[in-house]
């Protein structure tokens, strides 16, 4: 994925290097790179990552004690240089979308943080939840080692990464359409079955804007760059939503695969939802509300 024609978005808040330590609440949004860092945890610490996505989504009152004593962080370092100019391309392709509807797409912020910080309405964000989209403050949470583990785990490519954040910022603008608003009330309304089957609707609905976007990064005009992507790229991304389906994750967990506690969607189904996206590259593709085929 070539991005070098994109400059590095000034809407990047870097916490990194500012120290941690405290307890912080688990809870708020689960990113669709916090279960691939939840089931790394699990693995390294020998801990059944089912039960560790279970405390987090549960929005409870448990809490971390996190010490980061990391006071030095270079400021222009390549990874951040990337999820820079990713998070550009995001700002070009859904300002031109929400422009051509004559609505106005207001840029979320992406923060990028070590370890712990804070949040404005989603309580306390936490390297092990992984990134995460916090409607709150309209803010996208980053901890960039969360990259350095995927890494470890052989999952970590550049379209892997500049899918990740596609996807959250696909919740950014679900919320900006009003629908992240309207399904989060119809979930607190609703039994626990009724309830995930909405949040796999909403993710798989993220997963196919996260396609939209790539659609539109890759075609260059005299107003809009592009990002370049390669075929090989495309099946990074496909690889990456197929490494964070429900079922996959619970079958490394070793647990038997049971659909009606989806929160995310199968593998199957982030795949062919991103596809939908990419392929048909508009929003109207992307309704997983209006189908019984997901």
């Amino acid at each position: 994925m070539d991005l070098d024609d994109l400059q590095q978005s000034s809407n990047v808040e870097d916490r990194r290097g500012r120290g941690g330590g405290g307890g912080v609440a688990l809870g708020g949004g689960l990113g669709i790179g916090g279960v691939i860092l939840v089931v790394v945890f699990g693995l390294l610490t020998g801990q059944n990552p089912l039960q560790i996505l279970s405390s987090v989504t549960g929005g409870g009152g448990s809490s971390v004690q996190s010490n980061n004593n990391s006071n030095q962080v270079p400021r222009n370092d390549p990874a951040k240089v990337e999820i820079s100019r990713v998070l550009t391309s995001t700002e070009l392709v859904w300002g031109k979308i929400f422009a051509a509807s004559n609505r106005q797409y207001n840029q979320p912020v992406l923060v990028l943080y070590d370890g712990t910080t804070g949040t404005s309405g989603c309580g306390g964000a936490q390297s092990e939840v992984g990134p995460f989209y916090c409607p709150g403050d309209k803010k996208v949470y980053i901890d960039l080692s969360f990259f350095n583990q995927l890494s470890s785990t052989g999952g970590s490519n550049s379209f892997a990464r500049a899918y990740v954040l596609a996807h959250e910022i696909g919740h950014h603008v679900q919320d900006e359409l009003g629908i992240l608003s309207q399904v989060n009330a119809r979930r607190q309304q609703s039994d626990e079955r009724t309830a995930n089957a909405l949040s796999v609707r909403i993710e798989l609905q993220a997963d196919c804007l996260a396609g939209v976007w790539a659609n539109k990064a890759n075609v260059t005009s005299s107003v809009q760059k592009s990002i370049k992507l390669s075929q090989t790229d495309i099946r990074q991304g496909l690889a990456a939503a197929s490494s964070v389906g429900d079922d996959t994750l619970q079958r490394e967990a070793g647990r038997r695969v049971v659909a009606d506690s989806f929160t995310h969607g199968s593998s199957a189904q982030r795949q062919r939802w991103f596809t939908v996206g990419f392929q048909g590259g508009s929003v109207k593709s992307c309704d997983t509300f209006g189908t019984n085929q997901l």
